[in-house]
C-alpha cells in the first residue's frame, strides 16, 4: 500500500506509558502529518490522555501484533523473533524515518536514499551492562541458562550491528552518549527529552509520603527503596506497574511497616500531577538512561533524593534541588533520605522549579527540528 505521508515515526512497543512514549509523542506532534510503526501495539494506550495524538495516526505493527494475546503480554518469550521482526517494516515510500528506540527500533532497514535519524534512549540494557543481573534475576538454571546465554550473544552482536544503520544518532543525555560511544563505538548528539513543565504547579503542599514514579522492573531496584522504607518506617507512594508487581506485593505484605506503603500501579496523569504536588520529596533508586520523572517533580517544586548515577546527575543539583546516595542497598538509601530530612527546610521551592524548566518541551522542540534541518540542508 503506497503511503501518504513521507515522514514515518518508530517505536520500540506501543503498550504502555514512560518517558520513551512521551519522547514519540512530542516528535508525533512536531510531524503531525508521519505514519507511526511499531513491534507490538494495544489499544488500552487509547485511554490514556498522553496517547491522544495516535487517533490521528495511522498506525503500523509487525508480524508480532498477531501473535496470541498470552505470548504478548509476555514479550521475554518473544525476544527471539524481535531483530527480525523489527527489520520487515516496510519503509520504502518515505524520505524521513525518526526511531526512538530502547532496543530494536534502531535496527530497520531503509533504502539507501532515506535519512534515519535515531533517539536513542539506551543501549540494549540487559545485553550489556545488565546482561549478569537479567541472568540472576531471571533464576535461569542448568540448558537454559546455557541457550539463554548464547542467544544473548547473539542479541548482543545484532545490537551492535544495526547500531551501525541509523544515519544519525541522538542521545537522550550525556551518560548515554558515553555508553553508545562504548558500546556502538558511534558519535551522538545530545538532546534531553521533553518534560510537560506547564503540568506542574509549584506546591509548597506535604501531605507526608515520600514518591517514585518507575515501570515495575528489576533494574528500577524498587525492592530497595520498600527496605530502606520500612526501615525508616515512612509513608512511600509507589505509582507504576511491570513485571515485579507480585513480588514487590509480596515484599509489602511482609514488611514491618506495610502499612505505611502502597503501590497505586498505573494512574491517571491529572492523579499523577497532583501525587507530585502534594508529595514531601521524590525518590529516585536506579540507573536509569535519563530520568523524566524527577524533572517532573522539580516542576512542582519537589526536591528529589536519588542514586548518584545516570542522567540524573545531570538533572538534580545536589543541595539545591536535593540529595544524592552512592548505593543502592537499602541502609544507604536510608541515610541519604535521613540527610534530606536534617536539610529539608533549606530547600527554596522556586530554584527547585526553575532547574526543571531547563527540560521544557520547546527547548526539545526546538532543538530537534535545528539538528533535522542541518542535516537536510546537507543532503
Amino acid at each position: 500500500m503506497k503511503k501518504k505521508n513521507n515522514i514515518a515515526l518508530v517505536h520500540d512497543f506501543l503498550t504502555g506509558i514512560g518517558g520513551a512514549e512521551n519522547v514519540l509523542g512530542t516528535i508525533a506532534g512536531i510531524y503531525e502529518k508521519s505514519d507511526v510503526f511499531t513491534l507490538i501495539s494495544d489499544k488500552k494506550i487509547l485511554k490514556y490522555t498522553e496517547f491522544d495524538w495516535i487517533r490521528k495516526k495511522r498506525v503500523f505493527s509487525s508480524f508480532l501484533q498477531y501473535f496470541p494475546k498470552f505470548l504478548k503480554n509476555r514479550r521475554k518469550w518473544l525476544l527471539p523473533f524481535m531483530s527480525t521482526a523489527i527489520e520487515t517494516l516496510d519503509f520504502r515510500d518515505y524520505d524521513l524515518v525518526i526511531s526512538s528506540s530502547g532496543a530494536f527500533s534502531k535496527g530497520i532497514v531503509v533504502k539507501s536514499k532515506t535519512i534515519h535519524i535515531s533517539y536513542i534512549h539506551s543501549p540494549l540494557r540487559y545485553v550489556w551492562d545488565w546482561n549478569h543481573q537479567y541472568l540472576e534475576e531471571n533464576k535461569l538454571k542448568g540448558r537454559f541458562k546455557f541457550f539463554t546465554r548464547l542467544f544473548l550473544n547473539y542479541l548482543r552482536l545484532w545490537d551492535r550491528a544495526s547500531a551501525m544503520r541509523p544515519d544519525y544518532l541522538i542521545a537522550n543525555s550525556r551518560y548515554t552518549q558515553a555508553r553508545i560511544k562504548k558500546y556502538y563505538r558511534r558519535e551522538s548528539q545530545v538532546i534531553y527529552p521533553p518534560v510537560e513543565i506547564s503540568d506542574f504547579q509549584v506546591s509548597s503542599k506535604n501531605k507526608g509520603y515520600f514518591l517514585t514514579v518507575a515501570r515495575l522492573s528489576a533494574y528500577k531496584q524498587i525492592n530497595a527503596l520498600i527496605d530502606a522504607f520500612d526501615k525508616l518506617g515512612l509513608f512511600l507512594v509507589i505509582v507504576g506497574d511491570g513485571a515485579e508487581r507480585k513480588r514487590l506485593d509480596k515484599q509489602i505484605s511482609e514488611a514491618q511497616n506495610s502499612n505505611k506503603i502502597r503501590i497505586l500501579g498505573e494512574v491517571e496523569r491529572s492523579k499523577l500531577i497532583k501525587l507530585y504536588e502534594n508529595c514531601r520529596a521524590f525518590v529516585f533508586g536506579c540507573e536509569d538512561d535519563f530520568g523524566i520523572a524527577p524533572v517532573e517533580a522539580m516542576a512542582a517544586g519537589k526536591p528529589v533524593i536519588a542514586l548518584r548515577e545516570g542522567g540524573v546527575t545531570e538533572t538534580v543539583v545536589e543541595g539545591v534541588t536535593g540529595e544524592f546516595f552512592d548505593e543502592t542497598r537499602p541502609e544507604i538509601i536510608a541515610d541519604g533520605i535521613r540527610r534530606f530530612i536534617q536539610n529539608e527546610k533549606k530547600y527554596d521551592y522556586a530554584k527547585i522549579r526553575k532547574q526543571a524548566e531547563k527540560f521544557n518541551k520547546k527547548r526539545f522542540e526546538k532543538e530537534l527540528i535545528s539538528f533535522i534541518d542541518k542535516i537536510k540542508e546537507g543532503n
